[in-house]
């Protein structure tokens, strides 16, 4: 394992899509998921066994909350980590919050331990949009501070960037953050809207819009995403000489720490995404309008120029053509 990638929450939406995407790439990938049953559990099982189907691939099943399983893991000594497990959603934090601290903070304490006590090069880690919280400035840059999270879960986001800076200061351990802007395409997660939309027009229910269908949001494409990680894993960041605590930046410092945005650059309003879904499905659907849910915004956008700088790429799939990829698999996997 001394020369493979390890990912945490392989079997996980993102983690899948930049696992296979490492392994076209020829690099050996040890996948990690508990595999809990957040979501249905057949979806991350199908997923898996797509991964297995390469014999670059190996599986371990655990739960990184595990202190001492996790650092028998990590005594393996891999050289590069990508840590994508986490309890997600915005609105699950609300109902279940000791889920996010044993998931997002214990779990990410156990693995910032792993790497720090094993030679970790770079550990590469999700973020998300939602540290933005109460952020009203748009687009969201990674220089702007975000210390008003609104939700349990963006607390813990913003907490995960704190712990690994404060790992990059003390032990040198190159860390990045990656701060992820509603990623969708094939093999989604059931909770968020694409699929939350899909299912509903497939099965001629009404469509929930919330804060009265005036919501946008930054819809990113997975393979995008994969892409960007490949181009930032090989990349540690090695710490600004001429950042200055007199007048600091949020997004990097003088320790090997860096944060990103890793968005489309273009917000779509939630109405037009439900009209193209439509339109794939051939169906209509009720729209029903709702006001705000707690812990949501508005609006998301992201500013990616520091990735498109550093890392020469900008995402940049249109809402039309990702969204005939998902619609084409959502057929695909649900026979519809």
């Amino acid at each position: 394992m001394s020369d493979a990638v390890l990912i945490t929450g392989a079997a996980g939406f993102i983690g899948f899509h930049v696992a296979q995407r490492l392994l076209q790439a020829g690099r050996k990938v040890v996948g990690v998921d508990s595999l809990n049953d957040y979501y249905d559990p057949s979806l991350k099982e199908a997923r898996l066994s797509m991964l297995r189907n390469d014999p670059s691939f190996s599986f371990v099943k655990l739960d990184l909350a595990d202190r001492a399983a996790t650092a028998d893991l990590f005594a393996h000594r891999f050289p590069h980590v990508i840590h994508l497990a986490a309890q997600a959603g915005v609105r699950y934090s609300i109902e279940n919050p000791n889920a996010y601290i044993d998931a997002n903070l214990a779990g990410f304490t156990n693995v910032l331990e792993g790497c720090r006590h094993n030679s970790c090069r770079h550990l590469l880690f999700a973020s998300s949009s939602s540290v933005y919280g109460a952020n009203t400035k748009l687009p969201f840059a990674v220089h702007d501070n975000v210390d008003h999270p609104i939700s349990l879960y963006a607390a813990t986001k913003k907490a995960n960037e704190l712990m690994a800076h404060a790992y990059s200061h003390l032990y040198r351990l190159p860390a990045t953050g990656l701060r992820f802007f509603t990623v969708y395409g094939p093999w989604g997660r059931p909770d968020m809207a694409m699929y939350i939309f899909a299912k509903a027009i497939v099965e001629g229910q009404p469509i929930k819009l919330f804060n009265h269908g005036n919501m946008r949001r930054d819809f990113t494409y997975v393979d995008d995403v994969s892409e960007a990680m490949l181009r930032l894993v090989d990349r540690p960041p090695q710490g600004d000489p001429k950042w200055s605590g007199a007048k600091p930046d949020p997004s990097s410092s003088l320790a090997p720490w860096k944060i990103y945005n890793i968005g489309n650059n273009k917000p779509e309003e939630l109405l037009h995404v439900a009209a193209l879904l439509e339109k794939e499905f051939g169906k209509s659907a009720r729209r029903e309008m709702l006001p705000m849910q707690p812990g949501d915004v508005p609006e998301t956008y992201a500013d990616i120029d520091d990735l498109a700088r550093d890392v020469g790429f900008r995402p940049g799939t249109s809402a039309e053509e990702g969204i005939a990829r998902f619609a084409a698999w959502y057929r695909d996997y649900h026979k519809k």
